[in-house]
């Protein structure tokens, strides 16, 4: 999932505004006939990408921003905007599909469809088992950013976060999902687990923790590793490169018991009525130039393996630019719960973070 820090001001600006390219669609004047509305989050597009496509194609560019997936879920179902092409989360993108919100996509005609490695179509098949849905844009890891002048130790393990070491100088994600699922993976449990009895045991683990913990933020968490106010913090792995920027003594890891890789990625939706239009917008995002300038202005773990393949070596070893398969081996994509589980797991959330 998409975690960059956004500054106040952008936060403002995307809560009241709408970044435009181009024209929009059913629009008049001299604007051309053809154009795509297109809904993405803050800051994970290059804009001169989009100025880029327009000049070549001629089909001008509509674009919206929301800040979560929970904000363009809703954003989307007002139905106040007809949407042509959305990029969301894993877990978003499988209640989209399930909705019958998405048409079909003709992955094999994408002209630089093998652009994108194989092993990120596999990872898709969690939340769009055919591969007929969604194209990949930007993935990565959840794992442990830590401060190696707090921590002499090793860290592998989750048990990090729950041996009592470190109590006071722990940050945990502020969200229900990732919390639980670093408890859960820690018990040895799938994070998508549909038992009742294994969420029950992740809550006992996460309320036993609780006093360890100095605070439970989102994007802030690597902030405060980053000025040394925390010894750790389970953050994503592109917060974990840049937080590195900022801080050299900082190290990050997914912990052998396994961890979630995310995954961003397009749809087309329903109410696409330029099916050619969409495709090219999608092969154009796949093309290995375009695809360098946005990882180059996002810096989060591209699925372009001829972008990767192109990079200097120090980046290409950069486990948090690009994770090795013996990162990601007993990871996870996270799917939707069962509305029996989630409303299970909503309610020991709650209970866990009431004072």
């Amino acid at each position: 999932m998409k975690k960059r820090l956004l500054s106040a001001f952008l936060i403002a600006a995307l809560a009241s505004s709408t970044l435009l390219v181009g024209g929009c669609k059913n629009s008049g004047g001299g604007e051309s006939s053809e154009s795509l509305t297109v809904f993405n989050y803050g800051e994970y597009i290059d804009p001169d990408v989009l100025d880029q496509f327009t000049e070549e194609t001629g089909i001008e560019i509509k674009y919206e921003e929301a800040l979560t997936p929970e904000e363009l879920y809703t954003k989307y179902s007002s139905g106040a905007i007809e949407y042509d092409l959305v990029c969301t989360s894993d877990y978003m993108l499988q209640k989209l599909i399930a909705e019958g919100e998405l048409q079909e996509i003709d992955i094999n005609a994408l002209e630089n469809k093998d652009n994108i490695g194989e092993k990120y179509w596999e990872f898709s098949q969690a939340f769009d088992p055919e591969n007929k849905y969604t194209v990949p844009h930007f993935w990565g890891t959840l794992g442990i950013l830590y401060d190696t002048s707090k921590v002499s130790e090793p860290v592998e393990s989750w048990d990090v976060l729950f041996n009592g070491k470190y109590a006071g100088d722990i940050i945990m994600q502020n969200s229900m999902r990732d919390s639980f699922m670093v408890a859960l993976k820690y018990l040895g449990y799938s994070l998508n687990s549909d038992k009742e009895a294994e969420i029950q045991e992740a809550y006992d683990l996460l309320l036993a923790q609780k006093p360890d913990v100095g605070a439970y933020l989102v994007d802030e968490a690597r902030d405060e590793v980053v000025a040394g106010n925390a010894a750790m913090a389970v953050v994503y792995s592109g917060e974990a490169y840049l937080g590195h920027e900022y801080n050299e003594n900082l190290a990050y890891v997914v912990p052998k018991e396994g961890s979630n890789v995310w995954l961003d990625s397009w749809g087309v939706t329903k109410y696409c009525d330029n099916m050619d239009a969409a495709m090219k917008y999608l092969d154009f995002l796949c093309r290995e130039d375009i695809a360098r300038k946005n990882f180059e202005y996002i810096y989060y773990s591209t699925p372009n393996e001829a972008v990767i393949n192109s990079m200097p070596e120090e980046e290409r070893a950069n486990e948090t630019l690009v994770p090795p398969d013996s990162a990601t081996e007993n990871c996870e994509v996270c799917t939707q719960s069962s509305p029996e589980i989630n409303e299970i797991m909503n309610n020991l959330w709650k209970e866990l973070k009431a004072d």
